[in-house]
């Protein structure tokens, strides 16, 4: 199934969240609203890929995506142990035992691959980094339309030359992880509707546009700034077919502020501040995913306390927009407002 991003009947992708937020159900309901909806292959096993790829199947006939996470070199073993020895007395307040070795994981990558060559879908997307170009000739091959995740001009030239057909261009706006390339790149803070022209003078190829958008003024902003389609994260995490938790879903509206930290997963992630990032973001290394291994335990218990102090709470700048009901009524009313 051909897939023309810049022929969309709503130009909304729905952003693959991983962690649960994204669901086979808010695919569909992203799908009847006109847009397309993205599955979350992070964190994710190849044979869970492929369940809930056959779940969006069931409930809807139009194209989709798939995200996956490249993987990324080890971080430093040293760096992590410290930071290890850091949570201790936390993990031993609420009596979790944290990891004592967080080996390398490259995230099912292969298997994942070997399941979307054998059983194709329209869309693929990347994040963290892009596929060799051997990789990403096979799934061309394949029919797979390809999207590489992108947060500097530098980053979509490479995009580019192994061969991507679009770029998900991510300002700092958005939440949950930045896109970056490498681990222990420091994020670029200029602005999305600055990000998306100054990719747009080292490439020709179709731009999506992430970050901030929670109303119509923002996504018509960005689609003037060059996009030919947004991506929404934060503006659905509230919505009836989100994954995100109850205490996740309450905190869009009662913090008021997010930030940029590593505390969480050793890669610069933006979520609603609270105390854990307070206290361990300065000190947390840029080592991923074996952070995000060692904090596991944490984060599980504080969100089965509903602590919102303790948990994960990825959030966009413009999560205070974020409303609740049914998704594809969210984004049909968003682009009805885009439109004027």
């Amino acid at each position: 199934m051909t897939v023309r991003l810049d022929r969309l009947a709503v130009p909304v992708l729905a952003a693959p969240m991983a962690g649960g937020a994204s669901t086979p159900e808010l695919v569909a309901a992203v799908n009847r609203a006109g847009g397309l909806g993205f599955l979350a292959a992070g964190y994710r096993s190849a044979a869970a890929t492929a369940e809930q790829i056959a779940l969006v199947r069931t409930s809807s006939d139009r194209p989709f995506g798939v995200n996956l996470f490249v993987p990324s070199p080890p971080g430093d073993p040293a760096a992590v142990a410290a930071y290890r020895e850091r949570l201790r007395p936390e993990a031993e307040r609420w009596g979790v035992v944290l990891p004592e070795e967080t080996g390398p994981d490259r995230d099912d990558w292969e298997a994942k691959l070997a399941v979307l060559l054998a059983d194709p879908v329209p869309v693929v997307s990347y994040t963290f980094g892009l596929p060799t170009a051997r990789e990403a000739a096979a799934l061309r091959a394949a029919g797979t339309l390809q999207v590489g995740t992108v947060t500097t001009p530098e980053e979509a030239r490479a995009a580019q030359a192994v061969g991507m057909d679009a770029l998900c261009v991510q300002g700092p706006e958005a939440g949950g992880h930045r896109g970056t390339h490498r681990v222990a790149d420091r994020p670029g803070e200029l602005p999305l509707l600055e990000l998306l022209p100054a990719v747009r003078r080292v490439t020709a190829l179709p731009l999506i546009a992430a970050g901030g958008l929670g109303d119509g003024a923002a996504v018509t902003a960005a689609l003037r700034a060059g996009a030919v389609a947004v991506q929404l994260g934060t503006a659905l995490l509230r919505s009836d077919e989100s994954g995100a938790s109850a205490a996740h879903r309450a905190a869009l509206t009662e913090l008021p502020e997010t930030i940029v930290t590593r505390a969480f997963t050793g890669r610069p992630a933006r979520g609603l501040r609270n105390a854990f990032i307070d206290r361990h973001g300065p000190y947390a290394p840029p080592a991923y995913p074996e952070v995000h291994h060692l904090t596991a335990p944490l984060r599980a218990a504080a969100t089965r306390r509903a602590d919102t102090s303790a948990m994960h709470l990825w959030a966009g700048t413009a999560h205070h927009l974020a409303r609740t009901g049914p998704a594809e009524a969210i984004v049909t009313d968003l682009w009805r407002s885009a439109r004027g």
